[in-house]
C-alpha cells in the first residue's frame, strides 16, 4: 500500500524497522572475528593409530652417528590424511594480520577497528573455463569429471538441508572477509556504534536486497515488498522518485522528514535501479551506510540536548523506547553532536582458496566516507596505490556538491579548508551539519585482484595518514618480518614524528605477493633516508617546539 502523506510513509518506515528489529534480536549473532580453514589432523595431534607415537621413553635413546651406514628410517605408518576444520581468530593469525592502536598525546582514542567473516553471498568473479580439452581416457579428464561430480552433490546437499560448507559461509559460498577502520571526532560513540553494528546493517540490507551469490546462476529476486498493482511514491512536486525499491523510497523520505535542506534533494546514485532487479554489492553498501546513519542521527535528536534540560534529563532511561526502538542503545544518555568516518574493505573469493595465498584470484570492495585511508602494495613495482580519497572541503567534486547549500568555507590556520568547522564533508553523525550537505553516502570502488598482484592493504586513520606518506606506509611494512609488526611500526613511527599527537590506528592485511614485497621497484630504500631523518628531527626537541 503507497504512502498517501509524508508522515505516513515516514511512520510507515519506523514501523518496519522496529518490527525487523524485534523480529532479529533474538537471532542476532556476534560478529565473527575469526576465519574458518582446513588443517590436517596430523598436524594438530599426533596420530594415535601410528606405532612411532607409542614408543615408550624408557625404550628410547639419543641418535649417535657411526661409521657405518645407517639404514634409512621407516616411513610413519597409519598418517591420516584427513583433514579438520578449525577456527582461527584474526587478530591472533600475526602472519596475515596486523592491528596496532595508540592514543597518541589525546586523554582518550576515539578510533576503532573491526576485523573478520561477514555472512554475505560472494561476490567475486567466477573463475575462467579451461579451454583446453584432455582426452576422455586421461586421468586429466577424470580428475575434472570428479570434481564436478562433488560439486552437484554439494550443491544437492546444500539444497536438500540448508548447511554449507564446512569451510564457507552460511550460504555455502567462500567467507567474505570484512575489515573496517573508524575515526571517531568528539568522542567514540559513534565509532564504538559503526563497529558494533555496521556489519549487522551490510547483512540486513544483503537479505532485504536478496542480494544472490556471483558464483551460482540463478534467477533474478523479486522483493517481498513489490506488488505489481503498487503506484510509484512521488516527490512534493510531483515528480516521481527515480529509486524503484519501496524500503529505498521510505529511506529517502525519513532523511528528507527528519533533516531537510541538502536531503531534500537527495538521490543516491546506486538507487535508480528497477524495482525487482537484482541488485548489486555496491546498492547494498550504500543502503546499509544511509540506514546506519539515519538511525544514529534519529537517536541523537530524540534526546536531551545536555543536563540542563529538565524534563528529558530527569526521565527514565526507557521513556522513549516505543515498538522496541533501538535509540537508547545508540550512544550515550545524552545527545551526542560529534560523529565518525569510515572505511570498510570487503574481500571475497571465487574458491576456498584465501585470499593471501599466492595463486588465488580475489574481489576487492572499498566502502569510504572521510578521511580515513585505505592503500595497496603493488608486487611489481613496490609504489603505494591509494583506493580511497579524503572528503575534504578542498576535494573539487565535493566542493562542487556543497557550494549551494554551505555558504561557510573558511580556512583554517593550517591551510585547511573547511565547512562549518568541520574538515570532513562526509561522515556518521554530525547532526548540526546534515542539513549543509555532510551526508555518510559512501564512495564505492571495486577492484579485481590477480595472484600475487599486491603485496598487501593497509587501512589507517587520519591520525597516520596525516603524519607520513602513503609511499612512507608501505616502505615500513615492507620491512617487517610480519603484518603485525608492520602495523606497530607504522603507529610507532607515525606518533614519534607527530606533532598533533592524533590518535592512530593501522591495519595491515597480507596478500598474495607477501613473500615478494621488496623485490619491486626500490624496495623500502627509496623513502628509507627521508624516514631516518625525520625520526633524527623528532629527537631534538627544539625542532619539536618550532
Amino acid at each position: 500500500m503507497g504512502c498517501s502523506t509524508p508522515r505516513a510513509c515516514q511512520l510507515t518506515y519506523h514501523l518496519c524497522r522496529r518490527r525487523t528489529c524485534f523480529e532479529t534480536r533474538a537471532t542476532r549473532r556476534g560478529f565473527h572475528d575469526y576465519f574458518v580453514t582446513h588443517l590436517p589432523s596430523s598436524s594438530l595431534h599426533p596420530d594415535s593409530r601410528s606405532a612411532h607415537h607409542q614408543l615408550p621413553r624408557a625404550a628410547s635413546k639419543p641418535h649417535t652417528p657411526s661409521s657405518k651406514k645407517d639404514p634409512s628410517p621407516a616411513p610413519i605408518a597409519g598418517v591420516s590424511r584427513d583433514t579438520t576444520v578449525v577456527r582461527i581468530p584474526l587478530r591472533s593469525a600475526k602472519h596475515h594480520f596486523g592491528v596496532s592502536v595508540s592514543r597518541g598525546t589525546r586523554p582518550y582514542n576515539e578510533d576503532t577497528y573491526q576485523a573478520g567473516v561477514i555472512e554475505l553471498p560472494a561476490f567475486a568473479k567466477r573463475s575462467p573455463i579451461s579451454l583446453t580439452r584432455a582426452p576422455a581416457s586421461s586421468p586429466l579428464q577424470a580428475y575434472r569429471e570428479e570434481q564436478r561430480r562433488q560439486s552437484e552433490e554439494q550443491e544437492q546437499n546444500k539444497s536438500v538441508t540448508g548447511e554449507g560448507t564446512s569451510a564457507g559461509g552460511a550460504s555455502g559460498d567462500p567467507q567474505v572477509f570484512y575489515f573496517g577502520v573508524f575515526d571517531g571526532h568528539g568522542g567514540s560513540e559513534c565509532s564504538d556504534f559503526l563497529r558494533e553494528t555496521l556489519h549487522d546493517y551490510v547483512e540486513d540490507a544483503a537479505k532485504k536486497y536478496d542480494l544472490s551469490s556471483t558464483l551460482t546462476k540463478q534467477e533474478p529476486p523479486r522483493s517481498r515488498d513489490i506488488t505489481e498493482d503498487q503506484p510509484r511514491p512521488k516527490q512534493e512536486d510531483g515528480e516521481e522518485l527515480r529509486s524503484g525499491w519501496p524500503f529505498e523510497t521510505r529511506l529517502i523520505r525519513a532523511w528528507r522528514n527528519l533533516v531537510g535542506g541538502y536531503f531534500q534533494r537527495f538521490q543516491p546514485a546506486m538507487f535508480s535501479a528497477a524495482a525487482g532487479s537484482t541488485a548489486s554489492i555496491s546498492t547494498v553498501l550504500t543502503f546499509a551506510f544511509l540506514r546506519a546513519d539515519l538511525d544514529f542521527v534519529e537517536a541523537q535528536v530524540r534526546k536531551a540536548d545536555s543536563e540542563s534540560d529538565s524534563v528529558l534529563s530527569d526521565a527514565p532511561l526507557n521513556a522513549l523506547d516505543v515498538l522496541d526502538s533501538p535509540s537508547r542503545q545508540i550512544g550515550g544518555r545524552m545527545r551526542f553532536k560529534g560523529g565518525s568516518t569510515c572505511s570498510l574493505a570487503l574481500i571475497s573469493t571465487p574458491s576456498p582458496t584465501p585470499f593471501w595465498h599466492p595463486a588465488s584470484p580475489s574481489t576487492l570492495m572499498v566502502a569510504h566516507v572521510g578521511d580515513t585511508r585505505i592503500l595497496l602494495c603493488k608486487t611489481s613495482n613496490g609504489l603505494a596505490e591509494p583506493i580511497t580519497t579524503d572528503h575534504h572541503p578542498s576535494s573539487p567534486g565535493e566542493g562542487e556538491r556543497l557550494r549551494r547549500y554551505a555558504t561557510t568555507f573558511v580556512t583554517d590556520s593550517f591551510g585547511e579548508e573547511r565547512m562549518s568547522g568541520l574538515a570532513n564533508t562526509r561522515a556518521f553523525g554530525d547532526i548540526q551539519s546534515k542539513r549543509l550537505g555532510v551526508s555518510a553516502e559512501p564512495e564505492i570502488r571495486r577492484i579485481e585482484l590477480a595472484p600475487a598482484e599486491y603485496s598487501f592493504m593497509v587501512l589507517v586513520s587520519d591520525g597516520v595518514s596525516g603524519t607520513l606518506a602513503d609511499q612512507e606506509i608501505v616502505d615500513i611494512v615492507k620491512e617487517a618480518r610480519t603484518p603485525e609488526q608492520g602495523a606497530r611500526d607504522i603507529v610507532a613511527f607515525a606518533t614519534e614524528v607527530s606533532n598533533e599527537g592524533d590518535n592512530a590506528t593501522c591495519l595491515v592485511v597480507r596478500l598474495g605477493g607477501w613473500e615478494r614485497r621488496l623485490e619491486g621497484g626500490l624496495g623500502s630504500m627509496g623513502t628509507k633516508e627521508s624516514r631516518e631523518w625525520r625520526k633524527q628531527e623528532a629527537t631534538v626537541p627544539r625542532s619539536r617546539r618550532e
